[in-house]
């Protein structure tokens, strides 16, 4: 007998709706053995020519005896069996079903290691135990949690296998992700306890420090007694990023979203206000640049060509090492007309540079980290790409047009969003700017500890 979730899933893969049936093992991943899933993600997986997933399920599902419909395997799954599918899972994109089985793969290793400690005592005490799986084991199951954004389960999983880590990566990985669960005490005492980095792992090292001081400035600049908490969104932007965040969502703040959007129909208008909130936080600030650094697509163009007559400032093709200047863009994740090596070039700050992005997408970063993001959002619809119409084919000067014709007023939103008044966000540039527009633009893979309810 099949349970009802698994019924349901079977039923969509052989109507042929994956997108269902991925919605339906998300759903069920944590409370259904992964061997029993097994047989589905194979089809699933075979169907979509992921060849390297499909074998690894069947593998597990042959190691316990598991088929198509059935609810039980006649044997146990063994740890390599079960890793060997969790790290397709994860390589994939699958990291929710990995993680189930590379825990129970952790498990059945620990096992494995405390069965084999027992055997090997003899009559003059205890020799040397047999090899120890974990730590691989423990790597992947670390990587699908992060790629879930379960952190706080991260650190659990490291913290319940201290006596096997090794300072890199493990017990830095266990200071980052306390760290991207809000725990900060247990990312400092355990970076500070740290041996050296090598090349390797020294910027990953450095990004973590930088990302502690950013957070000391902000609870020590702050006005209320509860900064970085699990609402503020603006803080913890801050600490993790390096940029500013101009504006907040102004609808399900109490429903989880907390300061971000999920889908949006961008306007001219929030586009406008956007831009106002940038002038605002370089004057706050005290940031003067010279000139605004027009990026090639049209987008980034017609929002470049706002700024620049916002601010007072003559406008320039953006050209890489150019100081005292805003680089704009709308979406760092979809810049036209320039390679990786635009994208390189902004990673590396220049001096007295300020990298603008008027739609920062919070749950798959852009490759490089704005110093101010207009908004963050799951996915936004520009203004000139209207749902259900026309898309706006005017060049970028007529957009520009719209947008410096928009009304900047905010939107009053649903009313259970806490006020972000002008007079607080130049507040907070002004206590942070010692800390701001330094070091690399870096990704930041998470949304960090303010909680969210994406939709996938």
């Amino acid at each position: 007998m099949t349970t009802p979730s698994l019924d349901e899933a079977w039923r969509h893969l052989e109507a042929g709706d994956p997108q269902a049936v991925l919605r339906e093992l998300r759903a069920l991943a944590e409370d259904v053995p992964a061997a029993q899933v097994a047989p589905l993600v194979q089809r699933l997986a075979a169907g979509s020519g992921f060849d390297d997933l499909a074998e690894a399920a069947a593998r597990l599902a042959t190691a316990s005896g598991a088929t198509a419909g059935s609810a039980t395997g006649a044997g146990t799954p063994d740890a390599v069996a079960l890793y060997k599918y969790g790290y397709a899972c994860v390589e994939r994109g699958a990291a929710f079903l990995a993680a189930p089985a590379l825990a129970e793969a952790l498990r059945i290793a620990t096992a494995e290691v405390r069965e084999g400690e027992k055997t090997k005592r003899g009559l003059f005490g205890r020799s040397k135990p047999g090899p120890d799986n974990r730590l691989p084991i423990l790597a992947e199951l670390v990587s699908a949690l992060e790629d879930e954004e379960r952190h706080a389960e991260a650190v659990t999983a490291l913290q319940a296998h201290e006596s096997v880590l090794r300072d890199w990566p493990e017990r830095y990985l266990l200071a980052y992700n306390a760290l991207m669960a809000g725990d900060r005490t247990t990312a400092r005492t355990t970076l500070d306890r740290l041996s050296a980095p090598d090349d390797q792992w020294r910027p990953a090292a450095d990004r973590v420090r930088r990302a502690l001081g950013r957070a000391d400035t902000v609870e020590a600049a702050a006005s209320t007694t509860d900064p970085l908490n699990r609402q503020d969104l603006r803080g913890w932007h801050f600490a993790l990023t390096g940029g500013l965040l101009a504006t907040l969502s102004p609808y399900g703040f109490t429903a989880g979203m907390t300061g971000r959007y999920a889908f949006l129909q961008d306007s001219y208008g929030l586009c406008r206000h956007g831009l106002e909130r940038l002038r605002l936080i370089l004057d706050a600030a005290g940031v003067r640049p010279q000139s605004v650094s027009l990026l090639p697509g049209r987008a980034d163009r017609a929002l470049g060509l706002a700024a620049a007559e916002l601010l007072g400032l003559p406008a320039r093709p953006y050209q890489p090492g150019t100081g005292d200047t805003v680089v704009v863009a709308y979406d760092l994740s979809d810049v036209e007309g320039i390679g990786p090596e635009t994208l390189t070039a902004l990673r590396t700050r220049s001096a007295g540079e300020v990298l603008y992005e008027h739609a920062t997408c919070w749950t798959d970063t852009p490759p490089v980290t704005a110093d101010v993001s207009g908004l963050l959002g799951q996915t936004v619809a520009p203004p000139w790409r209207m749902l259900g119409n026309e898309p706006d084919e005017r060049p970028a000067e007529e957009l520009t047009a719209e947008i410096l014709a928009a009304d900047p007023a905010p939107d009053g939103g649903d009313g259970e969003t806490p006020s972000d008044p002008d007079e607080a966000l130049a507040a907070f540039a002004r206590a942070v700017r010692e800390r701001w527009l330094d070091g690399p633009r870096d990704r930041c893979r998470t949304s960090g500890p303010v909680p969210s309810s994406r939709f996938r």
